[in-house]
């Protein structure tokens, strides 16, 4: 039995006006780049890059930065485990460590004779950096940037050092993996390498630093050689440094007697990057979500080719503005609908990870770790959406899988604005997220109504957890699932709505759901997300993550709307359609760089749009025979479930 989501487009302005259009989800077994649905998330694949030269930012210098840490406690409690952060950039290519400077800052080198535009000598750090690291989360996975750009002659006793400190000195947190340089295929640009260049020579550097490692670092302390994640690029586009190129090139051969290194590819890209990207962005085209996918394109056929690898492909830096976003639209509500729909949107393409990028200065941060601007320390609208993932995946314990829909006809000028994602767990559907993010004008209140039907959810009650605020533009006064994290300045949480908000899948297995301009919906199934017990099934952690319950509003719950009901009940244009591929009508020139390198412009790939793969739907169990007693059965059963679920 099929799922079926029928979306009908109700706006305030036209009055009782509507148009009817469908999508359907189902969950599929495995996940690929072209299938629409991911493989089980891992709790933390909703993560942060910190760029290396700003940790002491993020985790305090003398003084822990508790801002950070909490922020990043919440999501642990939500998922089950820390979002992954890593540690890198183009800071990473400039630092040398010396066990004999401890202080909570960096030194800059005297007469630093590193090549590059900055040199790649150019800062000292020394052990404070991994006591720093430390005050995050305990189980913290790390992915950590050795310096790969330092070519002294003795470049290997560098980075082997570097690598076994780091090793050593990492205790609470989980070090997962290491990155060799950062974004290599930006070094012709920024002077890091001169002749020729390319994948090929990059794997000639890659392949004897790795081995050093695994053989003096690795090995010793009993870890495996394929704990390095290749290449940081920061574009593929006209490169060799693809997925495939480099597969091609040996990357995976083995070296001296040992590997091969690789545990997963190592991507990188922006939405939009200033000074690179060919036109200006504006709050519009942020919420135009059909420009991420077409901005997505080059970097699908890569995660394709990781797949076709069998090894996992990572995005390890992201935001949407580079690179230090645009204020007035990366610190808005506007990228909170933005970057949830990212992280469901990369979820469904099989990305196994993905690290959004942070720097103290940068208005695309999740969150200000320090005075900056004139402003005090604060989180932004964009930190709720992580928030909303790790309730999301948490509630799945281990076997959250994400699925794109495709809804076919919206009118209104909606089409570039409303996407909507299927969570399963164990399987079966459990949740469906709806987003949209056309833009609120003025003060009417336009809306989206979707009507679903789940004939083999008769009966039982949608939990609605919305994300929202007063509008696109704001940059505060933002709620996800009642919960605020601005009220309490140290980045706990606390309630803002003390209702729990529900629909009614009524008898024949329908329910309306309208989400308003501006607004995101998570409708999840039986009961409301954050109020079950996380348990870690990866084994990141040493124990299992906390409940969520005592975050989330649970004291009042609204009855069904009987409007709601009314209306699904009568609704009839209820049709099945297959998976569609999102079809990508904007495009954006790729990023090619951070700050502090020299920027070059790509090139457009090719406008092939992917199909995906139908998908198909598991037999649910046959509990209950459909008949009158069943049914009443069934209900009392639910009821006594949801007020045991609700304790």
């Amino acid at each position: 039995m099929k799922y079926i989501i029928t979306v009908l487009s109700s706006l305030a302005a036209s009055g009782c006006a509507q148009n009817t259009v469908t999508a359907s989800a189902s969950p599929a077994p495995q996940a690929t780049s072209a299938s629409g649905i991911s493989n089980a998330l891992d709790a933390a694949f909703a993560g942060f890059g910190i760029e290396p030269s700003n940790l002491y930012s993020f985790t305090g210098g003398n003084e822990a930065n508790r801002l950070s840490i909490n922020l990043l406690q919440n999501l642990a409690d939500y998922s089950g485990i820390p979002p992954h952060l890593r540690i890198g950039g183009n800071t990473g290519d400039q630092m040398l460590y010396d066990p004999n400077y401890d202080s909570y800052s960096f030194r800059l080198k005297q007469n630093p004779t590193g090549q590059g535009l900055e040199p790649t000598d150019k800062f000292i750090f020394g052990p404070s950096y991994w006591k720093a690291l430390n005050r995050f989360p305990r189980g913290t996975p790390i992915t950590f940037g050795l310096n790969m750009a330092y070519s002294g002659s003795d470049y290997l006793e560098r980075i082997v050092a570097e690598a076994r400190a780091c090793l050593d000195g990492l205790s609470g947190v989980k070090l997962t993996s290491f990155e060799i340089g950062n974004e290599p295929d930006l070094w012709l640009q920024n002077s890091f390498r001169t002749g020729s260049w390319g994948g090929s020579t990059y794997i000639q550097e890659f392949l004897p630093r790795a081995a050093a490692i695994y053989q003096q670092v690795l090995r010793p302390a009993g870890l495996p050689a394929n704990f390095f994640e290749p290449a940081c690029t920061a574009s593929t586009i006209g490169t060799s440094f693809q997925v495939r190129d480099l597969t091609q090139l040996g990357i995976l051969n083995t070296y001296n007697g040992s590997g091969p290194f690789v545990a997963g590819w190592n991507q990188h890209d922006y939405y939009y990057f200033v000074g690179v990207s060919t036109y200006q962005l504006t709050l519009n085209t942020l919420t135009q979500l059909s420009t991420t996918e077409g901005q997505f394109r080059a970097w699908v056929t890569q995660v394709e080719q990781a797949v076709d690898s069998k090894l996992p492909y990572y995005l390890r830096e992201m935001a949407n503005a580079g690179p230090i976003g645009l204020e007035g639209i990366s610190d808005t509500f506007a990228a909170a609908l933005w970057t949830l729909n990212f992280l469901c949107y990369t979820a469904s393409l099989g990305i196994a990870s993905v690290q959004f990028h942070m720097t103290d200065n940068s208005f695309a941060s999740p969150w200000q770790p320090i005075e900056m601007y004139g402003r005090p320390a604060h989180v932004r609208p964009s930190y709720y959406a992580f928030a909303a993932m790790a309730q999301l995946i948490g509630s799945g314990n281990g076997t959250t899988q994400i699925a794109a829909f495709a809804p076919t006809a919206v009118s209104g000028g909606y089409a570039e604005y409303v996407r909507t994602y299927a969570a399963y767990t164990n399987g079966e559907l459990s949740a469906i997220v709806l987003i949209n993010s056309m833009s609120t004008s003025g003060s009417s209140q336009n809306s989206m109504t979707f009507a679903l039907s789940l004939p083999n959810d008769k009966g039982k009650t949608l939990y609605i957890s919305s994300l929202r605020a007063a509008s696109a533009s704001v940059t505060s006064g933002v709620t996800w699932n009642g919960i605020s994290f601005e009220r309490n300045r140290d980045g706990t949480p606390s309630t803002a709505d003390t209702n729990v908000h529900t629909i009614l899948i009524d008898s024949n297995g329908n329910a309306m759901v309208t989400v308003k301009d501006s607004e995101a919906v998570i409708a999840n199934i039986g009961y409301q997300l954050g109020t079950h017990a996380v348990v870690v099934k990866s084994g990141v952690t040493d124990s299992p993550g906390s409940s969520t319950k005592t975050s989330v509003a649970t004291l009042a719950t609204s009855s069904p709307t009987t409007a709601s009901v009314l209306v699904a009940a009568v609704t009839t244009a209820f049709i099945l359609i297959t998976s569609m591929t999102k079809s990508a009508n904007a495009s954006s020139t790729r990023r090619q760089s951070e700050s502090s390198v020299v920027m070059v412009a790509a090139s457009e790939p090719t406008t092939t749009s992917r199909s995906m793969a139908s998908i198909t739907t598991p037999p649910h169990t046959q509990i209950w025979k459909t008949s009158l007693f069943g049914f009443g059965a069934l209900v009392i059963v639910l009821t006594i479930a949801q007020a045991i679920w609700l304790e």
